[in-house]
């Protein structure tokens, strides 16, 4: 089996390296963007007494903090693997990643707080074409880099860049908002900023909200993605002598840094040697298109002599089948020497009642094989 040293082969630390490199270099832009916005957002803020756009300056001060974490993140995870973290530093970026969610969600309560501080508090403001000229400028330039930020960390696989990307869309909103009622404000002399703040804050705490269940997601770790699994089982199945997968397992250490197991089916006149064979071409060959280390493959033997075990699979098939909360059923497997009959099963989400399904399917397969001692093992439906 491949070790994880192959992690650290040429490929994947060139490939680790560039990634690294562009999470770092899109992170600064995005920090000189930000600071620069808060500087005139903040002269403009103080100079016409405007709680908007001083709250739309700190929230830009905000995504230049977010930033600098993501950058921290970033370095702390492409720490290599040591005898106390031999999987490496991978799911920090996810830790960072729920840092910068908490930082947009702060922004958001933040910037409500101070609009319905405003609506009841109300104070005079005094805007000028300066004013509109900044305000538009920061609009454009908060699109602009929320666009560049939200495409590269797509491309970098980066959570944290991604949820920066949006942030800074947000933001956008929000000073069009603060825009929109400067305009208003200086042809009608009505004040409405402070009622627009109000929702433009519900919408960057959904957001928020959003951005953190996402985070917390990749800590606990998800189902794998369908199609992914999908495929990799495909890719396996390509083996001859492969004829099923089941129980895929992937354990995500970081972006694109997967380990796992899984479960061939072969038939039983294979030789432990030829079963090796097939165990590192699979290994290799998913490795190879996926980037996925399969460390561990383990066995069914498929009976393809004996016509009566062949006619008991039937029977068990019949019998757990019926039940229509199971939606799999694998590793059959019959002792005729010692009488013992086994397999996998694996149950839908959705039962209500495990055990007393588990209890029926297990007590009828007892009055059909009443001399057999019967294993029956409650799977998870850990992939599609």
């Amino acid at each position: 089996m491949m070790g994880l040293s192959l992690w650290y082969n040429r490929k994947y630390s060139h490939m680790k390296n560039n990634r690294e490199k562009t999470i770092v270099k899109t992170s600064i832009i995005s920090i000189c963007a930000n600071l620069m916005l808060v500087g005139f957002k903040a002269t403009v803020g103080l100079l016409s007494n405007s709680i908007a756009i001083i709250t739309d300056a700190v929230n830009n001060l905000s995504d230049a903090l977010s930033s600098i974490i993501t950058i921290v993140g970033t370095k702390l995870a492409g720490k290599a693997p040591d005898k106390k973290h031999p999987y490496g530093y991978g799911r920090i970026e996810y830790i960072t990643t729920f840092v910068v969610s908490a930082i947009v969600l702060y922004a958001g309560i933040t910037a409500l707080v101070e609009s319905i501080k405003k609506i009841f508090t109300p104070e005079e403001v005094s805007y000028d074409v300066f004013t509109l000229i900044v305000l538009a400028a920061g609009i454009i330039i908060k699109f602009i880099l929320g666009l560049y930020v939200k495409n590269k960390g797509h491309k970098a696989k980066s959570d944290s860049l991604v949820a920066s990307g949006v942030d800074a869309f947000n933001d956008a909103i929000l000073s069009i908002s603060v825009l929109v009622s400067t305009i208003i404000y200086m042809i009608f002399h009505i004040n409405i900023e402070a009622y627009i703040g109000v929702l433009v804050s519900i919408y960057i705490i959904k957001t928020g909200i959003e951005l953190i269940k996402e985070s917390v997601d990749n800590v606990l770790e998800t189902r794998i993605e369908s199609n992914f699994a999908k495929s990799i089982k495909e890719e396996v199945l390509k083996e001859e002598n492969v004829k099923g997968v089941f129980d895929l397992i992937l354990n995500n250490y970081g972006p694109d840094k997967y380990l796992g197991s899984v479960h061939i089916e072969v038939p039983d006149t294979m030789t432990v040697a030829e079963i090796d064979k097939i165990s590192r071409n699979i290994t290799k060959r998913i490795q190879k298109r996926f980037g996925v280390i399969l460390h561990t493959i383990g066995v069914y033997s498929i009976n393809t002599k004996d016509s009566d075990i062949i006619e008991a699979k039937k029977k068990v098939e019949s019998i757990v089948f019926g039940h229509k909360e199971i939606t799999q059923m694998h590793g059959f497997y019959l002792d005729t020497k010692d009488k013992i009959l086994s397999f996998d099963i694996i149950m839908d989400f959705k039962a209500k009642d495990r055990e007393k399904i588990y209890r029926h399917i297990y007590d009828e397969i007892r009055k059909e094989f009443n001399d057999h001692k019967i294993n029956i093992t409650l799977d998870f439906d850990i992939s599609d």
